[in-house]
This record gives structure tokens, C-alpha cells and sequence, in this order.
């Protein structure tokens, strides 16, 4: 079978599409035929060993596949060859077919397709989780959103919105403010220096203030995100795509009585397999019902997928990027 092969761990562009063997199923595994996986921006960090996580050498890269399951492992009694799955692979899923414990799978509904299925599980799931379960987001209060038209960024703008909340969208360009509004952004900001962020949100946020920070960003504009927050205000710390980890005085903290929340989704899996599969349940009853859908602003081949890497390394794309593996032998959904 085909897969992107990280032999060792730099630049981009010592990733190899491959001939490897096809993966057989463990205790407690399945296997699934991938239709659709997901690029992301820890994919790339995983590539480059930066990453919390360091696969062994060699790995293929891709935390996220929806497809169908072509072989299950001993003690597996849920699932079954033909069941149209999403999962969380951690990495595997840019390849023909990837292997997954059993626990990390989820039902894709009839009504959605593999491609939306497979932008679901990283950044809708971290969202929402995030959201929810670390900030317990109200509806009214009003939620900053960093980097609101990325991967993350589109998924916690939608999701906030739907849990009632006023989002206030801060962008990078002009174009992908346009993308935001079209996402039901409350209102937009476009970054233009780090010292000014707090007045451009102070200005957009009202009398009420800002009550949640959603931060997948870091750099620069962290901590004048953070000092925008009010009274009892909560700052969801979700990654760091500008590259640089911030660090705040804490006083900023104390003074207002603010919360600092980190938000790891994928130890959340391991560690809560049944908080995984309520997220992803909620994900899917949304996106059935038409209130939230995926951003995906291409499909790919897998052939392609070291140039969408390297876009999501440059911060070039708005949304998901989908890698169609075509040659499955399975319909596309």
C-alpha cells in the first residue's frame, strides 16, 4: 500500500510517499481503509520532532482518517469490516490504510461524508471540548477567538456559536476575515501590532468584555489577549502555531481573578475514552442537524499532502485541508 513516510525527523521535505506493507491488527485494534484524512498543524510539528509526541522512526505522519474498517483484532466485538468509521490515529493516517485501537473509532452518521468526517475529530473535537468542558462557555458571554480562520481557529468560531456565545474573530488578513464573517463571526478584528490587540478587542467587546480567550496561536498577541479578558475571565491555552511559547506575569492573573486553562485534546482521548465519544457524538448531531459543517478549503492526494503540510507551516491555509485517498476501493461518501 501507499503512505507518507517520515524516515527522520526536519524539514518537510524528507517526508517519501512509500510502498509499505499493509498493517495488521493487534489485540484490541482495528484496521480501516482510509477514504479521507486531515492535515494539521501538530502533523507538521510531529514531522519535525518539535511535537510532544515523537513516533518511532520511521512513522507516518496523520492524526486523524475517516474510512471504513477492512480487519479487526482479537477482543474487538464493537466493531466489524464495512462499518463507516472517523478516528483519532495520533499519527498513521496518511496512508491507504492506518491501524487504531479500537477505542479511538466513532460511527459516521449516513448523512455525512468521509471528507467531513475526517476534519471533525482534532479540531472540532478540541474545540468543543475546550468550550465546553474546560471554559463552560454561557451563551452571552462573548469568546476571543485567535487565528479564527484556521483549522481550529474556524472550528471554535463555529462551536462557540453554537453554544450560544458572541464571537469576536481575530485574523491576520483581510481575506480571511471575509471567511470569518461568512462563519457567523459576531464581529472581526485584523491583527496589526501585538500592543494594540487589547484596544482593538476592548472596541469590538462592549461594555461586557471579553469572558473566554480561545488561543491555538501563542507569540506575540498571547498576552495582550490575555490582559483583554474581564473579572474571572478564562484564557484556554490550545497550541502555539506562531512559534513562540509566551509567558505571562502572573500578577495579570491575580489582579483579575483570571484562569489559565490548558487544553490537551489528545491526552483527553487516551485518558477518557467516554468524554471522546460524547464530544464526537454532539459533533455529528450538529453537523447532521446543518448547524455547524466543516471548513475545508481543499481536497488533496496524498501525493500532494507534503505541499499542504508545508502551507499549514507557512499559516497559507483557511480551514481544513482533506487528503482524498481515491484508489481505496471504497465509495466515496
Amino acid at each position: 500500500m501507499k503512505a507518507l513516510v517520515c524516515a527522520q525527523f526536519g524539514a518537510l521535505d524528507n517526508l517519501r510517499l512509500q510502498s509499505v506493507p499493509a498493517p495488521t491488527p493487534g489485540p484490541g485494534q482495528v484496521v480501516i481503509q482510509v477514504n479521507a484524512a486531515s492535515l494539521n498543524f501538530p502533523d507538521v510539528l510531529m514531522c519535525q520532532g518539535k511535537y510532544q509526541v515523537k513516533p518511532p522512526l520511521p512513522f507516518t505522519p496523520g492524526a486523524e482518517a475517516a474510512g471504513v474498517v477492512c480487519a479487526v483484532g482479537a477482543g474487538v466485538t464493537h466493531w466489524q469490516p464495512g462499518d463507516a468509521v472517523m478516528a483519532s490515529t495520533g499519527y498513521g493516517a496518511l496512508a491507504e490504510q492506518c491501524v487504531v485501537d479500537a477505542t479511538r473509532l466513532a460511527r459516521v452518521p449516513a448523512e455525512m461524508s468521509f471528507a467531513q468526517a475526517s476534519a471533525m475529530v482534532v479540531t472540532y473535537g478540541t474545540a468543543l471540548y475546550a468550550l465546553r468542558h474546560c471554559a463552560n462557555v454561557q451563551a452571552g458571554e462573548t469568546v476571543l477567538v485567535l487565528g479564527a480562520a484556521g483549522g481550529v481557529g474556524s472550528a471554535a468560531l463555529q462551536v462557540a456559536r453554537q453554544m450560544g456565545a458572541r464571537v469576536i474573530a481575530a485574523v491576520s488578513s483581510d481575506a480571511k476575515a471575509a471567511l470569518c464573517r461568512r462563519q457567523g463571526a459576531d464581529a472581526v478584528l485584523v491583527y496589526t501590532e501585538p500592543e494594540q490587540l487589547k484596544s482593538q478587542v476592548s472596541a469590538l467587546a462592549g461594555e461586557s468584555g471579553v469572558q473566554v480567550v480561545f488561543d491555538p496561536v501563542g507569540g506575540d498577541y498571547a498576552l495582550p489577549a490575555f490582559r483583554a479578558l474581564v473579572w474571572g475571565g478564562r484564557y484556554l491555552v490550545v497550541g502555539f502555531a506562531a512559534g513562540a511559547i509566551p509567558a505571562f506575569p502572573l500578577n495579570f492573573a491575580l489582579l483579575q481573578a483570571r484562569s489559565v486553562l490548558g487544553v490537551y485534546w489528545g491526552e483527553v482521548i487516551r485518558r477518557d475514552p467516554a468524554a471522546y465519544q460524547a464530544v464526537l457524538r454532539q459533533l455529528c448531531d450538529w453537523v447532521v442537524a446543518g448547524q455547524i459543517a466543516p471548513v475545508i478549503s481543499a481536497e488533496i492526494g496524498l501525493e500532494q499532502a507534503v505541499e499542504g503540510l508545508k502551507a499549514l507551516q507557512a499559516r497559507q491555509v483557511t480551514g481544513k485541508l482533506v487528503v482524498r485517498l481515491t484508489d481505496t476501493g471504497w465509495p466515496a461518501r
